[in-house]
């Protein structure tokens, strides 16, 4: 099917089988960032569904509207976890045999959940491109149908649905900021969206070290291939379908990186008591990057997915607390004698910091003999608060200095 066949019709038909079968997710207002960024902020929690992502929607139509031999055979898809569990779930439902083939950096919690959903899952391949020849191979060898997780255009009507309840419980909306890897999500919702609204902006987003579709659309080489922390868009090669899609509806692609994302991403479980995936942030990446560009505009975001590893979301959490001077690591000289080191942290209690680890060095330092230094993890309340614990640890008679690896020390 061409991209010229796929319209609004097909979509609402989509959504009449998505509405029946999925949950609908909230698309609520956001005060804390709107606040933040200056726009008008709406979430579509796609988080929230059963597979904690936006991929039901357009594997339930693909499946739904296969035909019974292909059901008795079996499908196959290729994913870095999100359209994995999708497909896997949904077979499930219809009794579909299912085998997925996952990419080696895929998340550990997506392949455990995709396995749980009853699909036989082979991780293969260092990037998507390598997991979908293993799964088309796979497909050819034992006559399986092979599910794309975006470039079909039965995956982009289910996922237009999105814009379609967007648009339906916030009509007001200016511009839609929407992930985009091959390109499944934003082609479906920019159709759906554009047709309902010719004037709002659909504007994607893309990792800075996975910009292949806007290289593609340039004119330019593929470049990226570089681990991201969005690896739910980490895709080298966008769909033939979506691209000419994305050229002739969509307004422009952005690229986010990756202090950008962990700063999103952080921003949504601290002020919104959500987790999200990389990709799942990048529309709010993108929107604290763009400074005044949508100031009183109403802006919607797709929260595209909630399914992060706990190490990664526990090094998001530490990383941002360090950069918003929550957590330091202060280096303190002292006289090396018995005393000193409860002076020290008698200064840190009485500035109210919490401290969190001691590195006493002796041995592996250039100081002088009688001299030691001293490793503070330190919680505070931000970057004035370490100013004052700094000022009462001079004050003590102690050297003090942030540590020069910390991300903020100057």
């Amino acid at each position: 099917m061409a991209q010229t066949e796929l319209s609004l019709d097909q979509i609402r038909s989509a959504a009449q089988v998505i509405d029946e079968n999925l949950r609908r997710t909230p698309c609520a207002e956001s005060i804390a960032l709107s606040e933040i960024s200056g726009a008008n902020v709406f979430l579509k929690y796609e988080n929230l569904q059963v597979t904690g992502a936006f991929k039901e929607r357009g594997a339930l139509i693909k499946l739904d509207r296969l035909g019974a031999v292909a059901r008795k055979a079996g499908v196959i898809a290729m994913s870095a976890g999100n359209h994995a569990q999708a497909v896997a779930r949904h077979a499930q439902r219809l009794g579909i045999p299912s085998t997925i083939v996952m990419p080696r950096f895929t998340p550990n919690v997506k392949v455990e959940r995709t396995r749980a959903f009853g699909a036989s899952v082979f991780v293969e391949g260092d990037d998507l491109s390598q997991a979908r020849a293993c799964a088309e191979q796979m497909a050819s060898d034992e006559g399986l149908a092979f599910i794309h997780p975006y470039d079909d255009p039965d995956i982009i009507c289910g996922q237009g649905s999105i814009a379609l309840e967007m648009i339906e419980e916030v009509p007001e909306l200016d511009a839609l900021l929407v992930p985009v890897g091959g390109g499944g999500l934003i082609s479906g919702m920019a159709i759906a969206a554009k047709s309902l609204k010719p004037g709002i902006q659909v504007i994607g987003v893309q990792s800075d070290r996975y910009p292949s579709m806007k290289q593609v659309l340039a004119g330019d080489p593929i470049q990226c291939g570089r681990s991201t922390l969005a690896e739910g868009i980490a895709v080298v090669e966008p769909g033939v379908i979506t691209r000419e899609i994305v050229r002739e509806w969509v307004d422009e692609l952005l690229v986010v990186d990756e202090p950008g994302l962990e700063e999103a991403i952080l921003l949504l479980l601290e002020r919104e008591k959500t987790v999200v995936e990389g990709a799942g942030a990048a529309g709010l990446a993108a929107l604290l990057d763009a400074g005044d560009r949508f100031a009183g505009k109403n802006v919607g975001l797709v929260l595209s997915g909630g399914n992060i590893d706990m190490l990664p979301l526990s090094s998001v959490i530490e990383r941002g607390l360090a950069r918003s001077g929550r957590l330091v690591r202060l280096r303190v000289e002292m006289h090396d004698r018995p005393g000193a080191l409860a002076q020290a942290a008698q200064s840190l209690a009485d500035a109210q910091g919490n401290i969190v680890e001691v590195h006493h060095q002796r041995a592996f330092s250039g100081l002088p003999l009688r001299a030691a230094e001293v490793v503070f993890v330190i919680q505070a309340r931000g970057a004035t608060h370490v100013d004052e614990i700094l000022a009462g640890l001079e004050a003590a008679g102690f050297r003090a200095r942030r540590d020069e690896r910390d991300p903020d020390a100057s």
